[in-house]
């Protein structure tokens, strides 16, 4: 059975997939990391993490709290006086590599303040923090040796009687990504955080992130996840949500539309673009088709709650196959988010 670990409000391990994202602002901007917060939490953030290099950064932890109401999760390398003061500070979760932040009496006394607070910790492995042994035994960052590092990590809070554990273990390389965490779904029952690091921009970023994070979710592996994006952090739980989607998980808008032919006399791909973007924030659990023709659309998206089926300057709006009404193109869109409205 899954061990379940409360961060803040929520309850990792109980069934459900908790987006994540970080802030990508200066630790030294108070402001704008504030600020990030806020629009993070507004797209559908459901914990936040904020990078806290350097002790006098922790005052960013009560600042950004007073104006969220997600948890808030510190991200803590190498100084366990960090870890110590962002405890006091009353954050919801620390990531750390405990075997970063030096003796096993630093790692005792980051547990202590954790488990004096009900803050649990993330263990967070990845190519770069990969220890000099482990690589030297496997010879590279393959699977077993993320496995090795993380199980080391648990074991080290373990020995300091502490069980409030969150697992990650990131490869940049997709393949290894997905072995890794499924290796580690065997060993232990800790919930896991998924992701692929250094995945890169948006456009390679989403395609590696799809396929490393939507494979282990259908494995049913994983309870938290951050789509890593060389973006802005907005993107990233845009993306997360689009994910969870396209696999069944999770509610909202679900949009199919046809990739267009020569049969298309609408300006198919700017109107999908559109009914993206107006549908975003709605959460009605509906599934929106907009296919390019009459000949096929209302028969192929007939599982569709609504949807728009384009002609020749014009189009037809149906529900569930059947076909309601036709309008002309430029009324298409308003059309339809009538109808939405009305589900």
């Amino acid at each position: 059975m899954k061990k379940q670990v409360k961060v803040g409000s929520l309850t990792l391990g109980d069934g459900n997939i908790y987006i994540q994202s970080m802030l990508n602002k200066s630790a030294d901007d108070i402001e704008g990391s504030v600020f990030q917060a806020v629009e993070l939490e507004k797209a559908g953030c459901e914990i936040v993490r904020a990078a806290v290099p350097k002790i006098e950064n922790v005052k960013l932890i009560p600042a950004i709290k007073e104006k969220i109401n997600i948890p808030l999760v510190a991200d803590i390398h190498f100084d366990y006086r960090i870890a110590l003061e962002a405890a006091a500070a009353g954050v919801d979760k620390i990531r750390i590599n405990p075997g970063n932040i030096g003796s096993d009496d630093k790692v005792h006394e980051v547990v202590k303040a954790c488990r004096s607070r009900n803050i649990p910790i993330r263990i967070g492995v990845n190519s770069g923090s990969l220890e000099k042994r482990v690589l030297e035994k496997y010879g590279a960052p393959v699977p077993m040796a993320f496995v090795e590092s993380a199980m080391y990590h648990v074991e080290l809070l373990n020995k300091f009687d502490f069980d409030d554990i969150v697992i990650s273990i990131k490869s940049s390389d997709v393949k290894t990504t997905i072995e890794a965490y499924r290796l580690l779904s065997q060993r232990c029952d800790y919930p896991l955080h998924l992701g692929v690091t250094e995945s890169g921009t948006e456009r390679m970023g989403l395609i590696k992130s799809s396929i490393g994070i939507g494979s282990l979710l259908c494995d049913g592996i994983g309870d938290t996840i951050r789509v890593s994006l060389t973006a802005d952090p907005v993107r990233e739980i845009y993306a997360a949500q689009d994910i969870l989607k396209s696999i069944g998980i999770g509610g909202g808008v679900n949009i199919v539309s046809c990739p267009t032919c020569g049969r298309t006399k609408i300006d198919l791909i700017g109107l999908a673009n559109k009914v993206e973007e107006a549908t975003r924030h709605i959460d009605k659990n509906i599934r929106i088709a907009v296919m390019g023709c009459v000949v096929n659309g209302p028969g192929e998206a007939r599982e569709a709650d609504i949807g728009i089926a384009g002609g020749n300057g014009e189009g037809l709006i149906f529900r569930k196959g059947e076909i309601l009404r036709k309008v002309p193109e430029a009324q298409l869109l308003s059309e339809l988010m009538k109808e939405i409205e009305l589900l």
